[in-house]
Parts: C-alpha cells; structure tokens; sequence
C-alpha cells in the first residue's frame, strides 16, 4: 500500500533518533534504495520499506551529507534556523517567510 507523504519538498526536518537535520529535495512513494543499503540499519530500528522516503539536503554538528530516511524516522524542525548545506542555494530559494522553494520546477 503507498500512503500519501506527510512531509513535502522544501520543509525542514530532523531525524527522531539520530542528531541531524535537513531540508527535503526528494521524496520516494517507498523504499528504493540498495538492499545492500537496507541491511546495513541496525535490525532493532530498521524501518518498514512501503512508508516514503526521503532525500535531505542534511547536516549535523560536525558535516553536511545526503541523507535517505524513512517518514517514522522524521519529525518536523522547528528551530526556525536555515539548513547550511552547501548544495540548498543550488536546489532552492529562500522566501521572506524562511521556507524552501525549488528553484526549478520541471513541467511535463
């Protein structure tokens, strides 16, 4: 079953176990990445593969990465402080407001 994503491109999340957070750039209707990938999340906090997944744009205190986490795994961020990875200018803008828009949206 593919269930509708509870967060959307552009919003800031933090991740509810381990101390990182980002922005959105992706999102996965389920699982699709590696197994390879998959099996390498500890059993114990393993999530369920037919849930979305997302791509963020993330950072902890030490470095920015991507990152590809399960929707149980997110919570919304709400420090209200912008994400400082390095590749946020290239995919999206800032609006006065302090949300993330996509710089370019692609029409079919």
């Amino acid at each position: 079953m593919i269930r509708n994503a509870k967060y959307q491109i552009g919003q800031i999340v933090r991740h509810r176990i381990f101390p990182f957070r980002g922005v959105i750039f992706d999102v996965d209707p389920e699982f699709n990445n590696t197994e390879e990938w998959y099996q390498s999340i500890p059993e114990d906090i393993r999530p369920a593969k037919n849930q979305p997944f997302y791509h963020l744009l993330a950072e902890n205190e030490e470095t920015e990465y991507i990152a590809y986490v399960s929707e149980q795994n997110l919570l919304p961020d709400d420090t209200g402080r912008p994400v400082r990875h390095p590749q946020v200018k290239e995919i999206f803008k800032l609006d006065s407001d302090g949300t993330y828009r996509p710089r370019n949206v692609l029409g079919h």
